[in-house]
């Protein structure tokens, strides 16, 4: 597990279906309150083992309705910079930050929209990608002007995260809308890497 991740975390040892039918009676009787489940994100992130991130995770996708808007920006900030890889960003963005997003918008509030429009360019790297994966399980439902916006503010970055982000966001949105996504890259195939394009275009 160690050298899948690179070695840049240690872990326990267990396995995904383990961890989560260890979990399961926790989650069942476990009702926090709002600075509950953030102390408790806040204290298993401290642990060294990469497993207590994706248990702080967990807890936070069950339970991000407890959250109010303006614990966002902290929470993306937070996993933007404290043991920071992929797959927890990636957690992150898809099933917290998207949900919390979408929740502010079919509330007419766009202050987390806008937020993520900040974090599109913003200069850290997964913030950004933050921003560009958020909308990921949105389906019908996505902003298709900030999703292509978002990918040409980020199509000359040099970095895999950003290039496979974008590649992989436009890639779900084509299982929607997949002549808009066909449409959108030919026409600005001259800005993106191949393996945005790739990508973005692989089951098309």
């Amino acid at each position: 597990m160690a050298a899948y991740m690179k070695h840049h975390f240690t872990f326990l040892g267990i396995p995904m279906p383990a961890r989560v039918a260890a979990l399961k009676p926790i989650w069942k009787t476990w009702q926090p309150t709002r600075l509950e489940l953030l102390e408790l994100v806040t204290d298993l992130w401290a642990l060294p083992e990469r497993e207590y991130q994706y248990a702080a995770l967990t807890a936070l996708e069950r339970h991000w309705t407890l959250l109010e808007a303006s614990d966002l920006e902290g929470l993306c900030v937070f996993v933007a910079s404290e043991r920071t890889w992929w797959d927890t960003i990636d957690w992150f963005a898809s099933n917290i930050a998207g949900g919390m997003v979408q929740r502010g918008k079919d509330h007419d509030d766009s202050s987390l929209a806008e937020l993520m429009d900040a974090f599109s360019v913003h200069s850290n790297q997964w913030l950004r990608r933050i921003a560009i994966l958020h909308q990921l399980r949105y389906r019908e439902r996505t902003d298709a002007e900030r999703l292509f916006r978002y990918a040409i503010e980020n199509s000359g970055d040099s970095s895999f995260w950003i290039r496979k982000a974008l590649g992989w966001a436009l890639r779900e949105y084509a299982k929607t809308d997949p002549s808009a996504v066909l449409e959108f890259v030919e026409r600005h195939d001259d800005v993106f890497s191949k393996l945005t394009v790739r990508e973005a275009l692989k089951h098309l």
